[in-house]
């Protein structure tokens, strides 16, 4: 079935509400609460989605003014995340609610319309147009897992989560090439159970190493907001629980995982 972009972007605009909800009641002191990410506040997970939201808004209408910019921050290391959060310390909560807004605004206006399956350079291999809107809607549910965290609100799971899924499961030779291993030669069933209560799966079915859990548990475990250890997760097989320590959804060096 042909990608359908204007389904991922509605997505991700309703991710974008879910977060936007939880910082509409921050004031400048709220924003500045410090989140499970060592070293990082409220602002600093705000600011990381509106950046790159413009980062990637540059790939698709100025790949060569992208690639130039892009070449400039990975020249000083991979920590560029760290050094992008550090430049945007002095705002407030009202500045930060319209970066946010008016970021997302604009990528998704700059992405609606385009060939799903068009390459776009990125931080890293180059990436689909398709590929590009289910990043964001990662890193927006994700970087929204950890102000939810900080303010001690349940955010109700929705089938949202197969994109992210999705991506966990397609990302497992870069997680292992991360961690300078090879890539896994033995195929890895996995199976979630959707908020909805369908049922989703990748993989060969007869394969010996699998992970079944919920799709929450899961996401949660691919975007390293928790450790497998700490969700409902059912890993078997030594290649299986070897990923799952390491898996990895969103680019750039290896995540540090969390306590």
């Amino acid at each position: 079935m042909p990608v359908s972009l204007d389904a991922l972007l509605d997505d991700l605009l309703a991710e974008s509400a879910d977060v936007e909800a939880m910082l509409a009641p921050l004031d400048d002191d709220g924003i500045a609460r410090p989140t499970p990410a060592v070293g990082w506040d409220i602002r600093d997970q705000v600011t990381h989605l509106a950046f790159f939201d413009q980062t990637a808004t540059q790939a698709a209408v100025d790949p060569e003014g992208f690639q130039l910019a892009a070449a400039a921050l990975l020249a000083d290391g991979m920590d560029f995340p760290d050094r992008v959060a550090a430049q945007y310390k002095e705002l407030g909560a009202d500045e930060i609610r319209v970066w946010f807004r008016r970021a997302r605004t604009t990528f998704v206006t700059a992405f609606r319309g385009r060939d799903p399956r068009a390459r776009l350079p990125w931080y890293g291999p180059d990436m689909s147009v398709a590929s590009s809107v289910t990043a964001r809607i990662m890193e927006t549910w994700a970087h929204g897992q950890d102000i939810a965290d900080t303010l001690g609100v349940t955010r109700v799971p929705t089938d949202r989560l197969r994109h992210i899924a999705h991506l966990g499961v397609s990302t497992t030779a870069f997680s292992f090439g991360l961690h300078e291993r090879p890539a896994p030669v033995v195929p890895i069933r996995v199976v979630l159970h959707a908020p909805s209560g369908d049922r989703w799966t990748w993989g060969d079915g007869a394969a010996a190493d699998r992970v079944e859990g919920t799709a929450l548990d899961f996401c949660l475990t691919v975007t390293q907001r928790r450790l497998a250890s700490d969700t409902g997760l059912v890993v078997r097989g030594p290649v299986a629980q070897e990923w799952i320590g390491i898996a990895q959804a969103f680019a750039g060096a290896p995540g540090r995982g969390r306590a």
